[in-house]
């Protein structure tokens, strides 16, 4: 029997500048992840940064793809090509600007919606087939780079933070096959 791995993926921009933005929740997502599987993100390959970890007897690999944003599908891409994962295998951690901070939205397939991360991802992969989990950042004010290129105020920073939280809880679901009730249990809005 093939051993199926799955491919748990957090966005965000390489480098010091961009460590507590909101456009690098994937990132804090992933490491949060790491650290409660306990497993340091550090081999380099794919364009970036992973690590090997169980969650119950699946085996994952949690990716940082280092190439910025706008070209994340690059590392997946050849993520995917190595471990011969298939589209369904790969969950994505990332921001939106849509869901209000410390909103959750868990779909199991879907478009882009403009984050241009996930764009290069489903172009690259030939496919929008995979689950992904999206974690609320909030609307800008006008401008959208200074936004998502910004830091969380305190306020919103406890919100994010608490919905992270649950990123081992949410990641142990869908790779066991229960999207459907992480999607229950943690889709929700928060004002």
């Amino acid at each position: 029997m093939e051993i199926v791995v799955h491919l748990i993926v957090g966005l965000g921009n390489p480098g010091k500048e961009y460590e507590k933005t909101r456009h690098n929740v994937g990132f804090i997502a992933i490491d949060y992840l790491a650290e409660s599987l306990g497993v340091k993100i550090k081999k380099i390959k794919f364009k970036g940064i992973y690590a090997e970890a169980f969650i119950g007897t699946e085996k994952c690999i949690l990716l940082k793809p280092q190439t910025f944003m706008n070209a994340s599908g690059e590392s997946v891409r050849e993520a995917m090509d190595f471990f011969k994962a298939e589209p369904k295998d790969i969950i994505v951690l990332y921001d939106d600007i849509e869901l209000s901070p410390g909103s959750v939205r868990i779909r199991p397939s879907g478009s882009a919606g403009g984050h241009n991360g996930m764009k290069s991802i489903i172009y690259l992969i030939g496919s929008d087939e995979f689950s992904r989990v999206r974690f609320g950042v909030g609307k800008p004010d006008g401008d959208m780079i200074g936004h998502v290129l910004g830091a969380f105020n305190d306020d919103d920073s406890k919100k994010v933070t608490a919905a992270i939280k649950n990123v081992e809880s949410i990641v142990s679901l869908i790779v066991s096959g229960n999207i459907y009730e992480a999607m229950n249990k943690y889709n929700k809005k928060v004002n």
